[in-house]
């Protein structure tokens, strides 16, 4: 009996599968995607398109087209509840989908429930599109004079936000003053020699880092501290840590402590076999995962195996989460700065190494005509 496999999300995590879904159609299976844009970007290049490194065309995936240039069916929507019981899934729009299997690779979102965001001068990193909005703003106020922008968030994203506006404003012949509101410690989980590196780059550029203090809120032309002191600001991005949607919280299903659904080393949830997940949706049992792109990329192969697996039968694969990973911050300056384990390599061959493993992650899935696109 043919099934009806839906994918929810574009995401890195699904991109084997949709590129490889005449494996699931010439088999007889319905395919359906859902995604909120005909585009997936990339989140490790989204710094380096606020800067102007990369154009838009060159770190997003047209995921409409990859879906039904293979005989998928495509629907802009978003999903906004799930019933495992009945299989199925509640989209935006109030249309309903029934599946068979299903995979969510719906990403996170920023924790920014106490927020108050006015206005059109704040910007969360989350979705990466944003960052082209922010791009468009500063540029769009750039000789406005004594220009003020806040970056908030002390961990990676961060500080390739905060570099890359740097870069923005330089490359563009504008004047402004940076802060960055860093938390309680600049990138607080890594090893004192990185953290130094950055405040050292920051101090060169005159970007102005603070240090123990958060964020209590945000209103339309100023940032609240929890010391109760104010930042004034033109422009604000918000880079204060990710978190899952609670869509599977809201259906009572199986999550780990972030709200991501847990799933198995198969990449399936715990009660519902018949659901798979990857990216920083999902929480795997036994592991506590950084939110980092290098899991969803290692567990997209791993989800084409198994949801075939699923539909057609055989082995499931499993994925085991490696111990030791590689960051590479772009630092905004031309720069990069690597660390993995014990080792620290800041300057420009690390930014080059960066560059160079995300344009050959994007050129195996770019094949819908992206760097053509005006």
């Amino acid at each position: 009996m043919k099934k009806h496999l839906v994918f929810a999300g574009g995401g890195h995590a699904h991109l084997t599968a949709l590129l490889h879904l005449r494996d699931y159609v010439d088999c007889g299976h319905r395919v359906t995607l859902v995604s909120s844009s005909d585009y997936h970007y990339y989140s490790g290049m989204g710094p380096g398109m606020l800067s102007g490194v990369y154009r838009p065309q060159e770190i997003r995936f047209h995921v409409r087209k990859l879906a039904e240039d293979r005989g998928a069916t495509f629907l802009e929507d978003r999903v906004v509840r799930i019933d495992p019981s009945e299989r199925t899934l509640f989209l935006n729009s109030g249309r309903a989908v029934e599946y068979d299997v299903a995979s969510f690779n719906t990403g996170s979102e920023v924790s920014s429930g106490m927020l108050n965001m006015t206005g059109g001068n704040v910007f969360t990193v989350k979705p990466i599109s944003n960052l082209l909005k922010a791009r468009q703003h500063i540029l769009a106020n750039i000789r406005q004079r004594g220009l003020r922008i806040v970056v908030v968030g002390g961990g990676p994203a961060g500080v390739e936000i905060a570099g890359n506006v740097w870069r923005l404003i330089q490359d563009n012949k504008g004047k402004a003053e940076i802060t960055f509101i860093a938390g309680t410690k600049l990138l607080k989980r890594f090893p004192e020699r990185v953290c130094n590196l950055v405040r050292a780059s920051f101090r060169e550029r005159d970007i102005r880092i603070v240090e123990g203090r958060h964020m209590k809120a945000i209103e339309k032309n100023s940032v609240i501290l929890d010391d109760n002191s104010e930042i004034s600001y033109d422009a604000g991005l918000i880079a204060t840590g990710v978190r899952p949607t609670s869509l599977f919280k809201d259906a009572g299903m199986a999550t780990g402590e972030d709200g991501g659904m847990l799933v198995n080393s198969y990449l399936q949830s715990v009660e519902h076999p018949e659901i798979f997940g990857g990216g920083d949706c999902i929480s795997l049992e036994g592991h506590r995962l950084a939110k980092v792109g290098v899991y969803a990329v290692r567990q997209n192969a791993i989800l084409h195996q198994n949801l075939f697996t699923s539909l057609e039968g055989g082995d499931f694969a499993t994925f085991t989460p490696q111990k030791e990973y590689l960051l590479i911050f772009n630092l905004g300056n031309g720069k990069g700065l690597l660390w993995r384990n014990s080792l620290v390599w800041d300057g420009r061959p690390a930014f080059i190494l960066k560059d160079y493993i995300d344009r050959k992650f994007m050129r195996k899935f770019q094949v819908s005509g992206e760097l053509d696109e005006g």
